[in-house]
């Protein structure tokens, strides 16, 4: 089989096995999306949306402006050729030398420095965390200090350790959010809701 004819018989499996489903088209193209990723099917009960986390995601996207994402393996996952049509710049800071030299500083993690250097660039731009709590947590204080006001957080943390606690933080903030409960997420999950949300940017524009 050719990989577009894999895609799409991927997605007829999903489309079956999820039925009924309950979410909106807008709503579905990124579940679905998630889904596809992981194969994980519990993303139909967990994934969480803010009532204007789509449009806003749109918005930001037809704005142009930048997604910072926790690691650079959900940076990867973005597809940059997508995002640039929109003038969109794809961004980690994890390894800049200046987050390296501020975690060390502070004695914090080098995901917490990265967020307080994007929020120092950028204050509505598109927060992606694939990976660290510990980003996800930083975030939400930036936004209460009023420190950033991102124009949406994709909340996806995986692991053990705060990545439940930290996205029912997220769900409790008052900031466009696309999140889920539990330990589960990862980056590439985060790359998937982005990835559906250019997808939607265009069809908005044909």
């Amino acid at each position: 089989m050719k990989p577009h004819e894999i895609e799409e018989l991927s997605f007829s499996i999903i489309e079956q096995e999820a039925a009924p489903h309950g979410f909106e088209p807008s709503q579905w193209r990124i579940v679905s999306r998630m889904i596809h990723t992981s194969a994980d099917f519990e993303y139909l009960q967990s994934v969480r949306f803010h009532p204007e986390a789509i449009s806003a995601g749109i918005r930001a996207i037809q704005n142009g402006q930048t997604i910072f994402t926790d690691t650079n393996m959900a940076k990867a996952g973005i597809r940059k050729t997508d995002a640039a049509k929109f003038g969109c710049r794809v961004e980690c800071l994890m390894e800049a030398p200046e987050v390296k030299k501020q975690a060390d500083a502070n004695g914090s993690t080098r995901a917490a420095a990265a967020v307080d250097a994007a929020a120092n660039q950028v204050k509505d731009g598109i927060f992606v965390v694939g990976n660290a709590p510990t980003a996800l947590m930083r975030i939400i204080e930036q936004i209460k200090a009023g420190r950033t006001a991102p124009a949406l957080v994709v909340g996806l943390p995986v692991g053990f350790v705060n990545a439940a606690e930290s996205k029912q933080m997220l769900n409790r903030a008052d900031v466009p959010h696309i999140t889920n409960v539990g330990r589960k997420g990862g980056s590439a999950v985060a790359a998937a809701v982005i990835n559906a949300l250019l997808k939607l940017t265009a069809e908005k524009g044909e």
